[in-house]
């Protein structure tokens, strides 16, 4: 067929078979709706229908579970913790107490994760040891207190990952318990309680040492009776807190000096 010059040559077109790529399900975004495709690329690994990377998390922390408890009485202290140690279901040890004598009429029960209760415990220690050097004597317990405040304040933007409960007694003879969270803030107590059982102990402290649940008279707790209460809520937080068992370490602080018990606990 002949064509003139001003004439437009038709359009050849050329059909050939293109490859159908496999849509998967559709994503919806703010950007619209797209097909997400069932074949992996060449640079990348299949994860599924979200293609999402794999993710690594890594933690500098480990919760090593554990429960402690103090009790201020009128002229002695009784401060406890458990000796299990433990990491998500697996226990690493039966037999790491939570108790750190600080000095002849203060200890620190503290627990969370053990390498930095045991950082935070020697730091104090290289202080006390200053102090003493410096002073020619120990210092009090309200001092300590003080102390542990500061040193937690001081690591207040990568905390330690401690539970501290400080117990003693005071300049007067007095029992004293201080309670912290993680960057030093604390107040002194009648008891306070840290750790996985906290929340099982609290409860049951407030309705027999301070009778915040009660209405009859209020009574003071002898030694014994303070003992016997604190061995009976860790039977009580061992019962529900996985974390909580095997033995508790008991502490009597008065003022001849400190005495120790060890109760057991279930194993399981």
């Amino acid at each position: 067929m002949a064509f003139n010059m001003g004439q437009r040559a038709p359009a050849q077109f050329s059909f050939e078979a293109q490859p159908m790529q496999a849509q998967g399900p559709p994503m919806f975004s703010s950007e619209g709706v797209t097909n997400l495709s069932t074949e992996p690329k060449s640079d990348q690994i299949d994860h599924g229908v979200t293609e999402n990377p794999y993710e690594r998390r890594f933690s500098p922390y480990d919760f090593n579970g554990g429960t402690t408890l103090a009790v201020a009485g009128k002229d002695f202290v009784v401060v406890a913790g458990d000796t299990r140690m433990s990491t998500g279901y697996e226990i690493l040890s039966r037999k790491v107490p939570k108790l750190h004598k600080m000095t002849s009429k203060c200890v620190l029960a503290a627990a969370g994760c053990k390498t930095d209760v045991d950082t935070l415990k020697s730091m104090l220690s290289i202080r006390m040891k200053m102090y003493e050097h410096d002073m020619g004597k120990e210092m009090s317990t309200t001092a300590v207190a003080q102390m542990l405040s500061n040193t937690l304040y001081y690591r207040r933007f990568f905390p330690y990952y401690s539970f501290n409960v400080l117990a003693g007694l005071d300049s007067e003879g007095k029992g004293a318990v201080f309670s912290y969270d993680a960057i030093g803030s604390y107040e002194r107590v009648p008891f306070s309680a840290s750790g996985s059982g906290q929340s099982y102990i609290i409860p049951l402290m407030d309705n027999i040492v301070t009778y915040k649940t009660r209405l009859d008279e209020k009574v003071e707790l002898s030694i014994e009776e303070t003992v016997s209460i604190v061995k009976d809520a860790f039977v009580t937080a061992g019962e529900r807190d996985i974390y909580t068992g095997d033995g508790v370490l008991i502490n009597i602080i008065t003022a001849t000096g400190i005495t120790s018990e060890l109760f057991p606990l279930k194993k399981d």
